[in-house]
């Protein structure tokens, strides 16, 4: 893949993409990944859309945390990073030797499940025992590695455990921040951030998801949880499908 070939038919889709991403990360505090990485992935290689969405969402996680960091429920946090950190060094390791077409149908499978679930809304307004958040940071990790969509274990074990949202979202972008930093130490071992198509794409990029992110954050206070869970469930519920048939044409 090169930039040209990127630019001759995709930039205006990837903005889209992008834009949409970000706007919802804005709104919610996490679901970039989940959007942007199954869409993306319908045009671009994996091994570049991962790392990409990687630094993105980095940037994101410090805009968002930077503006909440009274409300970061620290607690939380400390509890998910020792064995996210486990997860992250196994999905990095996967990434390198997986061919794209298994990791595809993992991805879509894994991205249907959660669609369904923010459809429906399944979820207990019980906390759950702290217990969870073995399996879940060790998921997390793996996943967010292999796909850079590990927001899901997180967020159903998060969701779980706090109920204000504005904490809820300070407290995402907190924790992406952190695993991020290792997933960003994992990949530079694994040679994923070494290619300059990554950097130059981040960098055009950065403004959009500046802007989107903005743009999200006006909206945060005035969308019920809710409505804002649904619509990402939808979205996703596209993505999984269309994933589904590109890895069966491959």
């Amino acid at each position: 893949m090169s930039l040209e070939q990127i630019a001759a038919g995709h930039v205006a889709s990837a903005a889209a993409i992008l834009l949409a991403a970000y706007f919802i990360r804005g709104i919610t505090g996490f679901g970039s990944g989940l959007i942007s990485v199954p869409l993306l992935a319908l045009f671009l290689p994996l091994k570049f859309v991962v790392p990409l969405i990687l630094l993105l969402d980095f940037t994101a996680s410090i805009v968002i945390g930077g503006f909440n960091f009274k409300r970061v429920r620290w607690s939380e946090v400390g509890v998910l990073i020792p064995f996210g950190v486990v997860g992250v060094v196994l999905g990095t390791s996967l990434l390198v030797r997986l061919p794209p077409e298994p990791m595809l149908m993992a991805l879509a499978a894994f991205v249907f499940v959660f669609a369904v679930r923010s459809i429906l809304n399944i979820r207990s307004d019980k906390p759950i025992s702290r217990g969870w958040a073995v399996p879940a940071s060790l998921t997390g990790g793996t996943v967010g590695a292999l796909f850079g969509t590990g927001g899901p274990p997180y967020v159903i074990y998060l969701t779980h455990r706090i109920h204000d949202k504005s904490d809820l979202r300070a407290t995402f972008s907190a924790l992406f921040f952190t695993e991020g930093v290792t997933r960003i130490a994992s990949f530079l071992v694994a040679g994923l951030l070494m290619t300059s198509q990554v950097w130059i794409a981040y960098f055009a990029a950065l403004p959009l998801i500046l802007g989107a992110l903005y743009l999200g954050g006006r909206v945060h206070v005035g969308l019920t949880p809710l409505q804002m869970t649904r619509l990402v469930g939808v979205l996703l519920l596209v993505s999984s499908v269309s994933l589904l048939f590109k890895a069966m044409s491959v």
